[in-house]
């Protein structure tokens, strides 16, 4: 039994791309269904690094009060330590408005927030454990999206007048659109674990470099989320070699967390971030759009991941906002000005269906 349905937009994917979206057109009255893969936010999510541009938006939308009462810690100078000493990175001070500081916040406390404040809007709807496989075409028009219930195992179509991927680096959307990435070689995978943060250490964040060793350590108050470069692929390698050498290794380049790093016990209490550094010149094809990773995967250097996603967001509701109010629908002409987050043109010579970058 296929159950069919309808909407204005549909999103696929409840980060803070498609979160952010569905709220901003919720509150321009667009009808709009955000389908989430998940139960709910509460993942060993990567990025929770929120930026003042991020944070600024927040107090724009009327929420700013309720970020700040979330369990965070305000970061506002970055530390290099190198062999020869300890360098300052960035100082946020230095910035203007009210927020000079980046917000270290659990992701699944921030995309719950989102949830939170699209859900009082009467024209969205938010759909868990809603598994998006595949899209609906009409005459080669994307139309909406196929899903499946992952508690029940029903299958649904969800029509459409506009689609959005915002599921990530694995975009299901993008592989069934047939548009291809160009990559970018990048020499590192990301090792990440935790360890316990004692009240006398340093605050803020914290980046070690040395000679063919490099690690970040984020302050989250009760623990340091640490990050160990390794090189590209070696993964599996490195993990043979068992825990105690990177117990060592760890020890060597930061001594002053040598004390506890025994609270690493197995590889269990590791995970690896598979670096990827990519983007699609062009961002969508008739009746579909993709932001977010979906659109360019980043590096993790910066925690720029996050706070570019939601500059797409931001960037589609205003720009496809107005015509789905008025007309419910979106045409190549309605991307006239086509310029998501960091792209480098202002305007384009004549409309087009495609958003694009340089």
């Amino acid at each position: 039994m296929m159950n069919n349905e309808r909407t204005s937009v549909a999103v696929a994917g409840g980060g803070p791309a498609g979160m952010v979206l569905g709220l901003l057109l919720a509150r321009a009255g667009v009808e709009v269904t955000v389908l989430e893969k998940h139960a709910d936010f509460l993942r060993d999510f990567r990025g929770d690094t929120v930026h003042p541009s991020t944070l600024t938006l927040l107090d724009e939308l009327g929420l700013g009060e309720r970020f700040a009462a979330l369990p965070q810690r305000r970061v506002q100078q970055l530390r290099g330590v190198l062999d020869g000493g300890t360098v300052t990175i960035a100082d946020f001070t230095r910035l203007p408005g009210a927020h000079p500081h980046l917000a270290l916040v659990p992701q699944w406390d921030f995309l719950d927030l989102l949830a939170e404040a699209a859900e009082a809007e009467p024209t969205f709807t938010l759909i868990r454990n809603a598994e998006v496989t595949g899209v609906l075409r009409a005459g080669g028009k994307v139309t909406g999206v196929r899903w499946t219930d992952r508690v029940g195992g029903e299958e649904h179509e969800l029509s459409a007048a506009l689609t959005v991927g915002c599921d990530g680096r694995g975009s299901t959307l993008r592989a069934a659109a047939g548009l291809r990435s160009r990559a970018f070689g990048v020499p590192m995978d990301v090792w990440w674990f935790r360890l316990p943060r004692h009240t006398e250490d340093v605050e803020g964040g914290v980046g070690r470099f040395s000679t063919g060793h490099f690690a970040v350590m984020i302050d989250r108050g009760d623990y340091w989320q640490c990050a160990y470069l390794i090189r590209k692929g070696s993964d599996a390698e490195l993990r043979a070699a068992g825990i105690a050498t990177l117990r060592n290794r760890f020890a060597r380049l930061v001594p002053w967390m040598a004390d506890r790093v025994g609270t690493l016990e197995s590889f269990d209490q590791v995970q690896l971030l598979d670096v990827r550094l990519d983007r699609l010149r062009r961002w969508s094809t008739d009746g579909l759009l993709l932001i977010g990773d979906a659109a360019h995967a980043m590096s993790p250097v910066g925690g720029v991941g996050i706070n570019l996603a939601v500059a797409d967001a931001v960037a589609t509701a205003r720009l496809l906002g107005p015509a789905l109010r008025s007309s419910g629908s979106v045409t190549p002409a309605d991307s006239g000005a086509c310029r998501p987050a960091g792209c480098g043109r202002r305007w384009c010579s004549s409309p087009c269906s495609a958003w694009h970058t340089r």
